[in-house]
Parts: structure tokens; C-alpha cells; sequence
């Protein structure tokens, strides 16, 4: 013989406390995650950076530079051409290599030239990275430039 069980308002209540318990649980993991991850700041004062940016972005366009990059076998391959497709070499780079999510797996890969593309050693793990870059002109303008980085 089989017995019933009555639903009774204790029930409903510890049911109703451990839904909430869950969300409320998996809001602050996903809160925490979030904060502790966020990479920061890019600029000090956005205010003060927008009032620069048209200039800078008028200098960058005006070298008519285009940057590739790309990984493949343990080596990372940063191309920078002029407009007219030949290699540039550049006064200055530097670059940071990481995840578009966070920063702790950041390095900042040694590059040389030579005579064509840019080239380091990097190990890197699945998924999305970026290569956040800096290199001057030989006139001194500064061109910067956030690539998206293929992995074959």
C-alpha cells in the first residue's frame, strides 16, 4: 500500500529558501568572478584621452600602416606593411599579449625584425587573444592598435 505525502507550508518555504539560496549563490560567484578578473582602467581621465583622439587617429591613418598578426608552431608573426604592402620597420614596439577577458596570463613578447614581419616565441592555450601594441614611427608619431590574434 502506497502512502501520500501532504505538501505542507514548511515544505514550500524550504524549497522556495533553496531556489533563492541557488540564484543568490551563483549571482556572487559570477560577481566576484567579475570583479577580481576586470583588467582595469585603460585611461586615467577619458575626457582628457577624447580630446587627443581625432589628432592621433589622423597621424595613425596617415601612415597608412596595416598590421597582421598571427601564431602558429610555438611563433608569434606580427606584420606590419605600409600602404603600398612593403614591410615597415618601426623606431619602437612594444606589445602586450593576453585574453580580451583578463590580464593575468599578460606577457610582453620580445620581437625582432627580420627584413619582412616581426617575430617572438609565445606559447599560448585555446581561445580568444589579442595583441595590444605601440610602435613609432620614424617621424615619432605613435600608432596604436588592438589586433585580434589567428591561431593556426
Amino acid at each position: 500500500m502506497r502512502v501520500e505525502k501532504e505538501i505542507t507550508g514548511t515544505h514550500v518555504f524550504w524549497g522556495f529558501f533553496a531556489s533563492f539560496a541557488l540564484i543568490i549563490g551563483v549571482n556572487l560567484a559570477l560577481a566576484y568572478s567579475a570583479v577580481t578578473t576586470f583588467p582595469g582602467l585603460e585611461v586615467k581621465n577619458s575626457y582628457t584621452a577624447s580630446q587627443h583622439f581625432d589628432d592621433r587617429r589622423t597621424a595613425q591613418e596617415a601612415l597608412g600602416w596595416t598590421v597582421r598578426a598571427r601564431h602558429a608552431d610555438g611563433l608569434l608573426t606580427l606584420s606590419i606593411t605600409d600602404a603600398d604592402g612593403q614591410p615597415v620597420e618601426v623606431k619602437n614596439l612594444t606589445a602586450t599579449l593576453g585574453r580580451a577577458t583578463h590580464v593575468y596570463e599578460d606577457t610582453t613578447p620580445e620581437f625582432r625584425f627580420d627584413g619582412q614581419s616581426y617575430f617572438a616565441a609565445a606559447q599560448l592555450g585555446e581561445g580568444n587573444w589579442n595583441i595590444r601594441m605601440t610602435a613609432v614611427a620614424d617621424d615619432g608619431t605613435e600608432f596604436q592598435q588592438r589586433i585580434v590574434l589567428i591561431k593556426e
